[in-house]
């Protein structure tokens, strides 16, 4: 087992230290093959392996205060102080590096999106990814990606992913200690130029009642198509994976399309259903599977996660035209164009500024 899978923090807070924090951004990803279900949830080990394409435009930004002065753990996201169990969460995390170093303060979360929060488009991974990243960082942690991965994926098995950009697989690994269970980098994000995510954002698109980490794991009780998924994805892996290899997007359209039906299946046929689709949603799968019928060939595929909004790829050839016959569908809020992008890194903290007036300090020689 690694290190910081060690059980929560327990202990006294240190006193007279000085606080230390930093600051992480990390991206949302979504998911080509999906994971959805944990063989092993204290290990965060999935049953599948997954692949996902790291997105631009989109970030969680997250910065964290560990302070001695401080008698409990504080949580805010997006302005919002966070009860129950999405603060819970964060405490558990911070627990897990506090475990792994020396910090023993209790500590300052402060944490925004600039996309809706869980709403279908992995804030989880990328607040969770954030997360790993300012939270180790300001523990004083100088972790590697392939460590990072392994960190992010006990706030969210998505947030693996996240940590690294472009074409990212997440390995399910095999040892019964889960420490070969980390995301790694396949194609950096300039390795299809040409393709594009046109994201449709839908009217009255629910928020979750269920967390995913909950909801899959009805799925792996009750749906009777579930064991038959788990057979099914390592062929489209492996095709996926070629697809992208080759920047081949008549063989990959079909294939992430086939893998999102197929999770919807899972989902829908779970007990009690998982249905996270509204009808503008299903409306934006029938219109691309209609463009690709006029097209006489694959120009576009969809996606979706957990949620209502829908990812559909195509190349930025046809992106004027699959956005305007999207954007024109009833219910639809909003489109927006982004392209994979670069995975998470550490904010600089900005420069103090130079008193007014003051001249700058010349160097002695």
């Amino acid at each position: 087992m690694d290190k910081y899978c060690a059980g929560p923090f327990v202990g006294v807070r240190g006193k007279g230290t000085e606080a230390r924090a930093a600051t992480y951004e990390a991206p949302p990803n979504i998911a080509l093959v999906k994971y959805w279900g944990m063989r092993d949830r204290e290990l965060a080990v999935p049953y599948n392996s997954s692949l996902s394409v790291t997105l631009d435009r989109f970030r969680s930004r997250t910065r964290v205060r560990f302070d001695p002065d401080l008698s409990e753990d504080g949580v805010e996201i997006n302005r919002t102080p966070a009860v129950g169990g999405p603060r819970d969460a964060v405490v558990r995390f911070l627990d897990r590096v506090r475990a792994r170093s020396s910090m023993t303060d209790y500590a300052s979360v402060v944490s925004d999106n600039n996309f809706p929060t869980a709403s279908g488009l992995a804030s989880s991974a990328s607040g969770f990814a954030a997360l790993a990243g300012a939270a180790s960082r300001a523990a004083g942690l100088r972790l590697s990606g392939r460590e990072l991965s392994r960190l992010a994926r006990f706030g969210s098995g998505s947030a693996s992913r996240s940590i690294f950009g472009g074409f990212v697989e997440w390995q399910a690994g095999v040892r019964a200690d889960g420490s070969d269970c980390y995301a790694r980098p396949l194609y950096p994000a300039d390795h299809w130029p040409g393709l594009v995510d046109v994201v449709v954002f839908v009217e009255g698109a629910p928020v979750k009642e269920v967390r995913s980490a909950d909801a899959m794991q009805s799925s792996v009780a009750t749906s009777p198509l579930y064991s038959r998924r788990l057979a099914e994805v390592p062929r489209r892996l492996t095709a996926i994976h070629a697809a992208i290899a080759q920047r081949d997007a008549t063989r990959l359209f079909p294939l992430i399309m086939e893998e999102c039906d197929n999770f919807r299946e899972v989902c829908e046929s779970t007990r009690p259903s998982l249905d996270y689709l509204t009808p503008t949603s299903r409306a934006t799968l029938g219109e691309v599977r209609a463009l690709n019928r006029e097209a006489g060939s694959p120009i576009a595929g969809y996606t979706h996660d957990a949620g209502a909004h829908i990812h559909v790829f195509t190349l930025d050839r046809h992106a004027r035209r699959v956005r305007s016959r999207l954007a024109r569908l009833p219910g639809v809020r909003s489109t927006i164009l982004v392209h994979p992008g670069p995975g998470g890194h550490p904010v600089p903290r900005p420069a103090r500024p130079t008193r007014r007036g003051a001249a700058p300090r010349r160097r002695s020689r």
